[in-house]
């Protein structure tokens, strides 16, 4: 195991006491700066001293938007590379290195209030998936807390749940960790992810650091150095992240033949999508003594070559699908870039995600915990909340983002309701029993631990089995209208779309419409939120409608949402019958966009073509 010593890559003593360089450092690197905020204006210009002043102002306030607009809900994503039409490079070296600092001081701040002194050598690591811009991006995240008085560790390639377990883990225990990922967007993204001891951080306390880090940004005079005086220290975390996870299936599974290698029999595909997923086959399956031969795409490799690294991707599915049927697998797994998401295929081939991975979930959950409550997003199926329901379980719909259906669960719990599951049809999941922390490689380890219970009871149906009376809806549909905005601008025409949304349906502007509730939540402020005196705050404004005619009473549902990634609303649709989204498609158009006037500050094509032809596409 590596040392983790703190002969460090600085102590808080040694941060610069400047955040600016010397003068004859400062002549140099200026001669190279690209900020307009920082260019002299010229006698050419003929702009007067105050019309300059006010120029700077602007260009400042447009530098320090560049990094608000970075925040991801409770991460951080950007463009890393060029390469994408469109789009322009906006996670930059000095900007990932100012939002470190400012996540570095946040910590530090937040551990001298919890223990009422200064505090000295705070430890963070930082861990990244085989994206391209990951070495450069990490020199900067290095620089960044290193001006905020941390101590740095390299984790080098490491998945999101392993950078959560290293401030836990013995001897590790940091007081923070980052992880640099951009999930399974393209290889030209990537992005930041926070930890502490008590999980990810919240929505607003990433909006604090990005706050604090735009100031940075905007008024700093020197690039990010490309060299670090002191590189970090090298840790080698993975292989203890590994060996925990190897002892949960062996302590539960507790086979009676052979303790050390409880797998054996067993074959499972693994693809990785040339992530960081990889280690779970080699590091915990095949130590096992499972059988790993046909796995897929296990090398890193940050062009992501073969798919989409991501357990939604039909092409990922369709791969591990047909390794499972060639190699009469027992199980196949796909993970997402980073695994903190994961999906499965049976052993007959069905693909297990979205709504079956929650249902398979909550099966095997509501057997260690009866009556349990299982949190989910809005977007699940009425027949999910049947299956719920049916193994007597309570559902508690929530608002779309795992964060938040994952921080609703914590809530849940601290208010005395005992909620054990908290999962997004995305496939993030989260378990009380691990820490809240949403782990792809932790949810597999669940599902086959119960694989081999069944298979030491006697059955050969395989874990599909456990979702054999889920009935699926006739109809799913997605669609997304663009915000007809500049940037800057994007947010709040989104949010004033969507709450003429909720009060079009309030008002019964719309027949047979009715905002959606359940249990203890319901639709209001925003979106399906908790009814107490504190509800958490909003980061993207969302509401469901239940949709009802007097013929077939409630028969399906229609959610709209404000896209924390990009300036658009989804717009998501379930039904029961044939036809139904149609049918709701062509109501939102005529009884909601057109007859509100959002259809001129939103795209209204998706949602117009599908409603004329009943094509997505």
């Amino acid at each position: 195991m590596a040392s983790t010593s703190t002969s460090s890559i600085s102590l808080r003593n040694n941060a610069p006491g400047t955040r600016f360089p010397s003068s004859t450092t400062s002549k140099l690197l200026q001669s190279n700066l690209k900020f307009p905020l920082l260019m002299p204006a010229t006698k050419a210009t003929g702009i007067k001293s105050s019309s300059a002043t006010r120029y700077n102002e602007a260009v400042i306030d447009e530098e320090m938007d560049k990094i608000r607009r970075l925040q991801n809900g409770s991460d951080v994503r950007g463009v890393a590379l060029q390469g994408e039409k469109g789009r322009t490079v906006d996670l930059s070296p000095p900007a990932v290195e100012a939002i470190a600092e400012s996540f570095g001081e946040w910590v530090i701040n937040g551990l001298e209030k919890e223990k009422g002194r200064v505090v000295e050598n705070v430890r963070v690591s930082l861990g990244r998936d085989p994206r391209l811009s990951g070495a450069s991006l990490s020199v900067a995240v290095f620089s960044g807390l290193v001006r905020a008085g941390c101590l740095a560790f390299d984790m080098g390639l490491a998945t999101t749940p392993a950078c959560f377990m290293s401030t836990l883990l013995t001897p590790f225990a940091y007081d923070a960790s980052i992880m640099m990922t951009a999930s399974h967007l393209p290889y030209t993204r990537n992005g930041l992810k926070f930890f502490t001891r008590r999980g990810g951080l919240t929505s607003p306390e990433v909006e604090e650091i990005c706050g604090k880090a735009a100031r940075k940004y905007a008024n700093r005079l020197a690039k990010v150095s490309t060299m670090l005086k002191t590189p970090p220290e090298r840790v080698d975390f993975m292989s203890t992240y590994a060996k925990h996870l190897r002892n949960i299936i062996k302590e539960r599974v507790n086979h009676p033949l052979h303790y050390d290698t409880p797998l054996k029999g067993f074959q499972i595909i693994v693809n990785a999508g040339n992530g960081s997923g990889g280690f779970f086959t080699w590091d915990v399956l095949d130590k096992l003594g499972a059988e790993t031969f046909g796995s897929l795409h296990l090398n890193p490799d940050g062009m992501f070559p073969n798919h989409i690294p991501n357990p939604e991707d039909k092409i990922a599915m369709a791969l591990t699908r047909a390794a499972v049927l060639e190699n009469s697998a027992d199980l196949g797994i796909v993970f997402d870039t980073d695994v903190d998401r994961s999906g499965v295929v049976d052993k007959e081939g069905n693909p297990i995600n979205g709504d079956r991975l929650i249902a398979l979930m909550s099966a095997i959950v509501l057997r260690e915990h009866p009556g349990t409550t299982i949190v989910t997003d809005a977007r699940t199926s009425m027949a999910l909340t049947r299956f719920i329901i049916d193994r007597g379980g309570q559902h508690c719909l929530y608002r779309v983002g795992y964060r938040n259906v994952i921080d609703k669960g914590v809530q849940l719990n601290k208010n005395g309701i005992e909620t054990h599951l908290m999962m997004e049809t995305s496939g993030h999941g989260a378990l009380k029993e691990n820490y809240f922390l949403d782990d792809g490689a932790y949810m597999v380890v669940k599902i086959i631990i119960e694989m081999v219970r069944m298979k030491l009871a006697g059955s050969d149906e395989g874990i599909g089995s456990l979702i054999k009376d889920l009935e699926e809806p006739f109809e799913s549909v997605e669609l997304r209208m663009n915000i007809i905005s500049e940037p800057r601008h994007a947010k709040a025409r989104g949010i004033d779309a969507i709450e003429t949304f909720r009060s079009y349906v309030e008002e019964g502007r719309i027949e047979g419409w009715e905002l959606d509730s359940c249990g203890d939540c319901w639709v209001a402020d925003g979106c399906l939120v908790d009814s107490n005196d504190d509800p958490a705050a909003v980061d993207a404004h969302m509401y469901r409608a239940k949709v009802s005619d007097e013929k077939l009473g409630q028969h399906g549902w229609i959610h709209l949402r404000q896209s924390i990634h990009n300036p658009n609303i989804a717009v998501n649709m379930q039904s029961m019958v044939p036809g139904g989204c149609l049918s709701m498609t062509k109501t939102l158009r005529d009884k909601f966009l057109v007859a509100s006037g959002m259809d001129k500050i939103l795209d209204i094509t998706q949602i117009d073509k599908y409603a004329r032809t009943g094509l997505v596409k």
